[in-house]
């Protein structure tokens, strides 16, 4: 890539692992496969800070800076909505990332911001840089967020309570009961943050988003040539996925063997994998529903299960729940773990999850469709029952069930009403057992291949990357041409 070697790019994370692993993985690929020098600003609270150390250990190519988060409890309170507390946690630590991009020995050539941090464009136009946006999820979502302003200039009233979907020029429309979180209530500050997000996408030299070409053919197109769309959104777009973490970092030795043994005696893809992500949760009736369906499906199964949201017991209970084996939790049905040992393995609170995405015996993935955990699920074949719970998962699950056909989702909306048990066991043994199921692992099949090329050297996510490279430095060239 030629004078790509000297080429310095910082790259600004906000708090949080679901956010800052992104990041990583970003910088990562543009230092391993584009030669950059990349330094990595992680604005940073106490859960960060411990993951960090173990991951400069691990001879990273790249430099991690930590830019400690300020205390924002004065200026949220519990009704704060998380979508807000991120984006006032930013606005908040603006100065000491200002200082920090200042006080680094190279300037860098460039700036890129993960989704939070988007308020920091004034910095790097202040020191003249470069800026460019990464959006982690999928370009239907980013699009929306930067068409958003027609929609709230033009719409009254609340956006849930539409009837008609909101239609985005050249991409799928957007139904009411899958937008996005921050759309559900128009007076709460979320709501603005969320339409200013937007109108900064647009204000970036461009907005790398962690798709392929293959994956969103129709709104990539939609963004580079709908002339009623460009017309809002003029970002150049970059996508460059599928990017995902190859290894989960956690102790090794918690229960790890057991799962892993026990799905090398299970067939190939004959187990279904259930689990909501770090942050999500479900009901106590919807966890006893959910065991329900399982057991009634008859289908193998590796469960992560959580205490229920409302008040459910205690947690601290043996982790180690094989079938039968430890204290049973009292949020599963009388004698459930007895009567599905034979075909269940049930863990409580943490598996690693890549570990079993790739084991060739997993054949399912009942998913809350957060976008790590669809990239990790489709680029290992492994199909999905789509359980969305927050942020933007409604809509993940709208995509990859009607536009791209490789998942299966419940009539209902898992977080407006309960998913009856009867309905669980049909969606476990549509993906497991019926033809139809056997339809949706063939565009698997064909999507993992698509992304794998995408990434490899001259496929569209490497151009894509290449071509953002390319732009790095012609500005940088213009900026060092117009200081001399």
């Amino acid at each position: 890539m030629g004078s790509s070697h000297h080429l310095h790019v910082a790259l600004l994370s906000s708090p949080g692992m679901g956010h800052l692993i992104p990041v990583l993985v970003l910088g990562d690929r543009l230092a391993t496969h584009h030669h950059l020098k990349v330094t990595v600003l992680a604005i940073t609270t106490p859960a960060e800070t411990q993951f960090l150390k173990s991951h400069q250990k691990s001879n990273s190519p790249i430099d991690i800076v930590p830019v400690p988060a300020v205390d924002v409890s004065g200026l949220i309170d519990e009704k704060t909505q998380v979508f807000t507390q991120l984006r006032i946690t930013v606005r908040e630590a603006l100065p000491q990332v200002r200082s920090t991009i200042a006080g680094l020995a190279h300037r860098p050539d460039a700036l890129i911001v993960d989704i939070f941090c988007t308020q920091a464009l004034p910095i790097a136009e202040e020191l003249g840089i470069p800026r460019y946006a990464y959006h982690p999820t999928t370009a239907w979502t980013a699009t929306l967020a930067m068409y958003f302003q027609v929609f709230d200039k033009s719409i009254t009233g609340q956006f849930v309570d539409r009837l008609e979907p909101l239609r985005i020029p050249g991409c799928m429309p957007v139904r009411p009961e899958d937008m996005v979180d921050p759309l559900m209530d128009r007076d709460d500050q979320q709501y603005r943050e969320y339409v200013n997000l937007g109108i900064e996408y647009t204000q970036f030299d461009g907005l790398l988003v962690n798709t392929w070409e293959e994956l969103e053919p129709n709104t990539i197109k939609a963004l580079r040539e709908n002339e009623e769309l460009r017309g809002v959104v003029k970002v150049p777009i970059y996508p460059i996925g599928p990017l995902k973490r190859s290894v989960e970092s956690k102790n090794e030795g918690d229960g790890r063997d057991e799962i892993l043994e026990w799905l090398d005696r299970q067939p190939a893809e004959s187990v279904l994998y259930l689990s909501f992500g770090s942050g999500g949760m479900l009901t106590a009736e919807q966890t006893a529903e959910l065991a329900w369906g399982l057991e009634n499906s008859q289908q193998r199964f590796v469960w992560v299960v959580r205490p229920p949201c409302d008040g459910g017991p205690d947690s601290s209970i043996n982790p180690k729940l094989e079938g039968g084996g430890g204290a049973a939790p009292d949020y599963l049905p009388e004698g459930f773990l007895a009567r599905t040992k034979d075909v269940g393995f049930v863990v409580q609170m943490w598996a690693n999850q890549i570990e079993i995405l790739t084991h060739p015996s997993v054949g399912g993935f009942l998913s809350h469709c957060g976008w790590n955990s669809t990239l990790e699920s489709l680029t290992n074949n492994v199909p999905i029952i789509a359980w969305p719970l927050y942020a933007e998962q409604k809509m993940n699950a709208a995509m990859l069930a009607e536009e791209v056909g490789v998942a299966v989702r419940p009539a209902v909306t898992p977080t407006e009403k309960v998913v009856r048990r009867q309905e669980i066991e049909a969606m476990v043994r549509t993906l497991l057992q019926h033809k139809e199921g056997e339809a949706i692992r063939e565009r698997v099949k064909k999507l993992k291949v698509s992304g794998e090329i995408a990434l490899s050297k001259a496929g569209s996510s490497y151009n894509s990357m290449c071509e953002l490279v390319k732009d790095m430095e012609a500005r940088m060239l213009t900026k060092s041409r117009e200081i001399y």
